[in-house]
C-alpha cells in the first residue's frame, strides 16, 4: 500500500460527549416546569425574610444602632435577584407553550435550552440566598470625628464675644441659639470657631454637624447632607421621597445627642422638616445658627438672640494693621495716622477691614494713603475690592429685602451723611411726600407703615436703632451699608450723578454736575454754601436736601426747572429771612421744611403751592403772622411748635379753612390769648403737640374736647390755670408724655385717667396740686373700669409742696421703672403694694432727695416696705436734672 496513513477516531468518546450534552439539554427542558413553580416559591420565601430582616434593621436603627454592612450587601443583592426573577417569570408562559409545541425541533432547542438553563441557575442563587441567617443585623455606630473647618487667617476682637456665646450655648435651658448681624461682621467666623471647639472635646454629643444653609432654601439638600454626616445616605436612602427621608432621620437623631450648627440661614427652617428633633423638648440637643435677619431669629422662636456686633475703633484698627502689614506701616511715618483715618471708614466691619486692609498692604507712600482716603471720602465704590468683594455680598441682604418700596426706602436714608442719627419721623414725613409710601388714606397710616419698614430694615440689619432724644427716636445707617446703598442707587456705579450726596463735606458751593437731567435726589445739608444761585434744569429731581447748609440767599431762578421736585427741606438755616416768590414753580412740591430759620411771613410764592400736603414752621421765632395759609388747600400736616406768630380769631379760621388738616403742632406765648385755640375743637381734635406757656387761665382753665386722640405730647410753663376740665367721656389713646411746670394754681390732673398710653409724667412747681387723680372729680365723669398708668415708665414729682396722694388706692404701674420725689412733704402715702411696678433685676427704683421724706413713707403693708426700701437710692440732684429735662426736650423739639 506504500506510504498510506492509518488515522483512528475515538467514537466511544465523542458519542459521549453529545450524549452529555443532550443529557444537559433534556434536564434543563424537561424539568423546566417544576424549576420554575420552585423558584417562584423560593422567591416569595426569600422576599418575606427579606421583609422581615428591614423590619429588625429598622428597630435596630431606630434604637440608634447602625446596620451591619454584610446585611446590606444581601439586601442589594436579593433587590438585584427579584428583578431576574421577574424577567423570567414574565417569559414563563411563552417558553412553555413554545416547549410543548415544538419538542426538540432544531427551532426551538437552543432558545428552551438558555431558558431552562437561566431557570436552573437562578433558582441555584435564590437557594444559596435562603439559606443565609443573619443572628446580628446591627452594631453600635462609628461615631464620625468632629469636622474641624478652616478658619481665616487673621481674627480680632471676638474673644469675649466667643466666650459670651459658647457659655450661652451650654447652658442647659438652651435648646435653639441664633445668632445675627449684618453680613461681613464675623457671624461665621464666630460659629466656625464653636465648632471647632468641640474636635477636642465632644461635650458629651454624639454628633457635631455643620451645614451651610444657601440663600434659596433647599430642605432636601440640608436632609441629605445631614443623613451623610450620620453615616445614613446609600442607595436606600436615594430612594426615599423627602418626607420619608425626614422620619428615617428623626427617628435616628431622637436616641442621639447633637449639636447642629446652620450657617447663614436667610429664612424660617423647620426643624421637622428637615428630621431635626425639636432641641427645647430633645434633652442634650442643641441648634446654632447664624443669620442676617432679627426676623428669622424670631421665626426660629429665639427670644433672646445674641448680636454679632462690629469692632471697637481700637479692635478695628488692631486688625487693619494685621492685614496691612508692619512692613508698609513702617515705610514713611505719616502712614500710620492715615492708616488709622482709613481704618475708620470701615466702621468696625471686619469684611471692609480685611479688603481694604489687604489692598493697602502694597501702599507703601503717603500719597498713595491720601489717594485713597480721598476715593473712600468722594465715591468709595471705585475703591480696589469694594465693588466686588464688599458691596455685592451686602447687597445679598438688600436683595432678600420684600417689596420693592422697602427697598427705596432703604436707599432714601443713604442721603444722610455718614454716622448720622437719622430721625424715623422725618424720614417716614418724607417718604410719603415723595410717594415711597402711600399716604392716601391718610397719615397716620403713612406713619404706621414706615415704623413698620423701618423695623424690618433693622431686622435684617440694614439700620440700626439709635436710641431716643427730646421725645425723637432714630436710627442709623452703618456706612459700608450706606456705600452699598448709593452704589445701588447709581445703577452699580453706572450712573453716579443719580444720587448726588455731598452731606457733611465742607462746600461751599452747589457742586457741579455734568447732567443734571439724571439727578433725582440730591443731598448737600451740614455745608456752608450762603448762595444758592443759577439755574439748573432738573427734570427728574425729585428731593432737594439742603438743611443745615448755611443759606442766607436763595435766588428765585435757582427753582425754574425743577418740575417733579416733591421734597425740598431748608430747616437749620437761621439766615434766611424770606423765600423768594419763584419757589411757585415747584408744582410737584409736597414737603416744605422751614423749621429753624428767621422766615418773617408766608410769601405769595409759597401760597401758590396747592400741592404742599406737609409745611414744617417749627421753631420760626420771627413768624409774625400765617396770613395766607389758607390757601394750601391740601395741607394735611402743619408744624408750628415752638412758633411765636400772633394767635387772634383770624388765624384760627384761617387754620380752620384747612379741610384736609390732620396733624398739628403749635405753642401758645404769652400775651396771646389762648381762648381761640382752645375753643376750636376743629384745630384740637388734630393737634399732636401743644406747649403753653406764660398765660393767665385761672379763670377758665383749660377745657379739653372729649376725644383728642392725636395729642402726644402736652407742656403747661408758667401758666396761671387752676383746672383742666374734660368732658364725661374722654379720650387721649396717643398722650405719651405730660410736662407741667410753674402752674402754681392748679389743683389738680384728673383728666390723666384717660390717657392709658401715658409713658412719662413730669410735674414741678405747682402749689396748690393736692391731689394727681383726684377720687371726687373721678367719680363725676365716667371713669369707671379705667386703671390708670399702666403703662407709665417714669414719674417726677418735685416741690408739690400741699401733694397729698398721686392715687388713693394702689396700682399696678407694671411699666414703671423709676419714680423721683422731691420736696413733696405731704406726700406720706404711695400707691404701691409689694406686686406694684417692675420687679426683677430692672425692678422700679424709688428716688427721693430727702432722707425725712422716705423715713416718714408710710408702707401699705410690711412686705411693700421690705420690697421697696431695698430699692430706694438718695439723688441729691432732682430737681437739676429734671429741669434739664424738661427743657432740653421742650426747647429742642
Amino acid at each position: 500500500m506504500g506510504n498510506c496513513v492509518s488515522l483512528s477516531i475515538p467514537l466511544d468518546q465523542s458519542v459521549n460527549k453529545v450524549s452529555q450534552w443532550l443529557e444537559k439539554i433534556g434536564g434543563y427542558t424537561h424539568n423546566l416546569e417544576k424549576n420554575l413553580m420552585a423558584l417562584e416559591t423560593t422567591m416569595e420565601d426569600i422576599k418575606a425574610k427579606r421583609d422581615d430582616l428591614s423590619r429588625r434593621i429598622k428597630r435596630e436603627e431606630d434604637r440608634g444602632l447602625q446596620r451591619l454592612a454584610k446585611i446590606q450587601v444581601w439586601l442589594n443583592r436579593v433587590n438585584t435577584i427579584e428583578n431576574r426573577v421577574n424577567d423570567i417569570l414574565s417569559a414563563r408562559n411563552v417558553e412553555l407553550q413554545r416547549l410543548r409545541l415544538c419538542g426538540f425541533c432544531s427551532k426551538s432547542l437552543l432558545s428552551s435550552y438558555r431558558y431552562g438553563k437561566s431557570v436552573f441557575l437562578t433558582l441555584r442563587k435564590v437557594e444559596k440566598l435562603k439559606s443565609e441567617d443573619f443572628d446580628v443585623v446591627a452594631d453600635q455606630a462609628l461615631i464620625p470625628e468632629v469636622e474641624e473647618r478652616q478658619l481665616q487667617p487673621i481674627i480680632v476682637g471676638q474673644k469675649t464675644m466667643l466666650e459670651k456665646a459658647w457659655k450661652h450655648l451650654m447652658e442647659d435651658e438652651v435648646g435653639i441659639m441664633g445668632m445675627y448681624g449684618m453680613g461681613g461682621v464675623g457671624k461665621t467666623t464666630l460659629l466656625t470657631q464653636m465648632n471647632n471647639k468641640f474636635s477636642n472635646d465632644r461635650c458629651g454629643f454624639d454628633y457635631v454637624i455643620w451645614v451651610v444653609v444657601t440663600k434659596e432654601l433647599e430642605l432636601e439638600t440640608i436632609l441629605d447632607e445631614i443623613a451623610q454626616k450620620v453615616s445614613l445616605g446609600g442607595e436606600e436612602w436615594k430612594q426615599k421621597d423627602k418626607s420619608q427621608k425626614a422620619d428615617r432621620l428623626f427617628n435616628f437623631l431622637k436616641k442621639k445627642r447633637f449639636m447642629l450648627f446652620l450657617d447663614d440661614i436667610w429664612e424660617k427652617v423647620d426643624l421637622a422638616e428637615i428630621g431635626v428633633p425639636d432641641p427645647r423638648t430633645q434633652k442634650g440637643c442643641k441648634v446654632a445658627f447664624t443669620t442676617r435677619s432679627q426676623e428669622v431669629c424670631a421665626r426660629m422662636r429665639v427670644e433672646d438672640p445674641m448680636e454679632v456686633q462690629c469692632l471697637t475703633e481700637n479692635e478695628a484698627f488692631d486688625l487693619f494693621q494685621k492685614n496691612v502689614g508692619q512692613v508698609t506701616l513702617g515705610s514713611d511715618p505719616g502712614i500710620p495716622d492715615l492708616a488709622r483715618t482709613v481704618a475708620k471708614k470701615c466702621c468696625g466691619l471686619p469684611l471692609a477691614l480685611n479688603v481694604i486692609g489687604e489692598t493697602m498692604s502694597s501702599k507703601r507712600t503717603i500719597q498713595e494713603w491720601r489717594h485713597a482716603i480721598d476715593i473712600l471720602n468722594s465715591y468709595a465704590a471705585e475703591f480696589s475690592g469694594m465693588d466686588d468683594k464688599i458691596l455685592p455680598l451686602l447687597k445679598y441682604s438688600y436683595d432678600s429685602v420684600k417689596g420693592e418700596e422697602v427697598k427705596s426706602c432703604l436707599l432714601y436714608c443713604a442721603l444722610f451723611p455718614e454716622d448720622d442719627k437719622i430721625p424715623k419721623e422725618k424720614l417716614i414725613e418724607y417718604w410719603t411726600c415723595e410717594g415711597i409710601i402711600d399716604g392716601s388714606e391718610g397719615i397716620e397710616k403713612a406713619e404706621n407703615k414706615g415704623y413698620d419698614i423701618i423695623g424690618s430694615l433693622v431686622r435684617a440689619s440694614l439700620l440700626m436703632d439709635s436710641g431716643n432724644w427730646n421725645g425723637e427716636v432714630f436710627v442709623r445707617m452703618h456706612d459700608v451699608v450706606r456705600e452699598m446703598a448709593l452704589w445701588i442707587a447709581s445703577d452699580l456705579g453706572k450712573q453716579k450723578e443719580a444720587f448726588i450726596v455731598r452731606a457733611g463735606v465742607g462746600l461751599y458751593e452747589i457742586p457741579k454736575v455734568k447732567n443734571w437731567n439724571v439727578v433725582r435726589r440730591m443731598s448737600l445739608m451740614n455745608n456752608k454754601i450762603v448762595h444758592l444761585a443759577g439755574s439748573p434744569e432738573c427734570l427728574k429731581l425729585t428731593t432737594l436736601l439742603l438743611q443745615r447748609a448755611n443759606l442766607s440767599n436763595i435766588l428765585g431762578e435757582f427753582f425754574k426747572s425743577m418740575p417733579k421736585l416733591a421734597v425740598l427741606d431748608l430747616s437749620g438755616n437761621k439766615h434766611i429771612f424770606e423765600l423768594p416768590d419763584e419757589i411757585s414753580n415747584l408744582v410737584s412740591l409736597q414737603y416744605l421744611n422751614l423749621s429753624h430759620t428767621e422766615i418773617q411771613e408766608l410769601s405769595k410764592g409759597l401760597q401758590d403751592l396747592k400741592k404742599l400736603i406737609h409745611l414744617d414752621l417749627e421753631k420760626t421765632v420771627y413768624l409774625e403772622s400765617i396770613d395766607g395759609i389758607s390757601n394750601l388747600h391740601n395741607l394735611k400736616v402743619l408744624k408750628l411748635f415752638g412758633s411765636h406768630f400772633r394767635w387772634d380769631l383770624n388765624s384760627v379760621k384761617e387754620l380752620e379753612a384747612l379741610e384736609h388738616l390732620e396733624i398739628f403742632t403749635t405753642t401758645i406765648y404769652r400775651p396771646q390769648d389762648p381762648k381761640p385755640f382752645l375753643s376750636s375743637h376743629r384745630l384740637m381734635s388734630c393737634t399732636q403737640y401743644l406747649h403753653i406757656a406764660y398765660s393767665n387761665l385761672e379763670s377758665s382753665g383749660i377745657s379739653l374736647p372729649a376725644t383728642m386722640d392725636k395729642l402726644r405730647e402736652f407742656n403747661i410753663h408758667d401758666c396761671s390755670i387752676s383746672e383742666i376740665k374734660m368732658g364725661r367721656i374722654c379720650s387721649f389713646l396717643s398722650l405719651v408724655q405730660v410736662r407741667i411746670d410753674g402752674c402754681r394754681c392748679l389743683k389738680g390732673l384728673t383728666f390723666l385717667m384717660f390717657a392709658q398710653n401715658l409713658r412719662i409724667l413730669l410735674v414741678q412747681k405747682a402749689n396748690q396740686l393736692e391731689d394727681v387723680i383726684n377720687k371726687e372729680k373721678a367719680c363725676e365723669v365716667d371713669s369707671s373700669g379705667i386703671v390708670p398708668f399702666q403703662k407709665l415708665n417714669y414719674l417726677c414729682l418735685v416741690n408739690l409742696p400741699q401733694l397729698k396722694n398721686i392715687y388713693w388706692s394702689p396700682l399696678s404701674f407694671p411699666c414703671l421703672e423709676k419714680i423721683n420725689v422731691e420736696e413733696c412733704p405731704n406726700l406720706k402715702k404711695l400707691p404701691l403694694d409689694s406686686k406694684s411696678g417692675k420687679h426683677g433685676e430692672n425692678g422700679l427704683i424709688i428716688g427721693y432727695r430727702e432722707k425725712e421724706w422716705i423715713q416718714g413713707v408710710e408702707w401699705e403693708d410690711e412686705a411693700t416696705k421690705t420690697r421697696f426700701l431695698a430699692s430706694c437710692e438718695q439723688d441729691l440732684n432732682i430737681p437739676t436734672r429734671y429741669s434739664r429735662l424738661l427743657w432740653q426736650q421742650v426747647q429742642n423739639r
